[in-house]
């Protein structure tokens, strides 16, 4: 039987179902869906869905015309949807099963993707035995460079994507994008603490956009006794 929760994402009267033998979202997800700054009725796509927890964020956090939200995993799927049914967010978020991989997904291009992708090649660390899980983290069915190269596609002209990952692969993500007419806008550092290396990066990037690329300022989540710092606390309850 799942193990499910119930959370209180604290903004808009928001809750979250999670099935706890699935992949359960973390302070990433929260990061990102601060971090991206889709416009004002702007087509919003959310690659990885996962639970649903980015578009449910984004509902409360900007003015999206539309937010579509695709996730290859049937269960996580059908997840997210019992969330955006929960939420009564039917009439703004539309949960689609599928491959972003598949070219006849969808036959119309976006203003702003988001993603918190699988941060390991496949191969590489050890793999969580439960499958869900393991597709979440592992680039299984979806690798960085076919991400990118598919959100281009998916984009429209000056179209933005943004994607939480890990630094060590920023290099990676940077060439990645340039390749596919991706120019990064905005990078910002995630940090665990003052005095540690980064553990998180946040990045931007523009369809045909000018070069000309944005350093924010550092973002540390834990303060020096273990509690969240106030930038932080303050993402979890940030309203619309």
């Amino acid at each position: 039987m799942p193990d499910y929760r119930i959370d209180d994402l604290q903004i808009n009267n928001l809750y979250l179902k999670q099935d706890k033998e699935l992949f359960c979202f973390g302070t990433d997800a929260v990061l990102l869906a601060n971090f991206a700054l889709p416009k004002k009725n702007a087509e919003v796509l959310d690659i990885g869905t996962g639970n649903g927890i980015i578009p449910i964020l984004l509902s409360a956090k900007c003015h999206a015309k539309k937010i579509t939200a695709v996730e290859i995993q049937s269960p996580c799927a059908r997840l997210a949807e019992e969330n955006v049914q929960m939420n009564k967010l039917n009439d703004l978020i539309e949960i689609v099963h599928g491959d972003i991989n598949n070219t006849d997904l969808f036959d119309k291009e976006f203003d702003y993707i988001t993603c918190n992708p699988p941060y390991k090649k496949n191969g590489s660390g050890i793999k969580n035995p439960t499958s869900a899980v393991a597709i979440a983290r592992h680039e299984i069915t979806c690798t960085l460079d076919g991400l990118i190269k598919r959100s281009s596609d998916l984009l429209k002209d000056k179209g933005k994507i943004a994607m939480v990952h890990k630094p060590e692969r920023l290099s990676e993500i940077i060439y990645l994008m340039k390749l596919n007419r991706i120019e990064p806008k905005r990078l910002q550092l995630i940090y665990a603490r003052e005095g540690t290396a980064p553990c998180l990066i946040l990045i931007e990037g523009a369809k045909n956009g000018g070069e000309e690329l944005k350093i924010l300022p550092p973002l540390y989540i834990y303060d020096k006794d273990g509690n969240y710092t106030a930038n932080i606390a303050d993402l979890y309850k940030k309203e619309k």
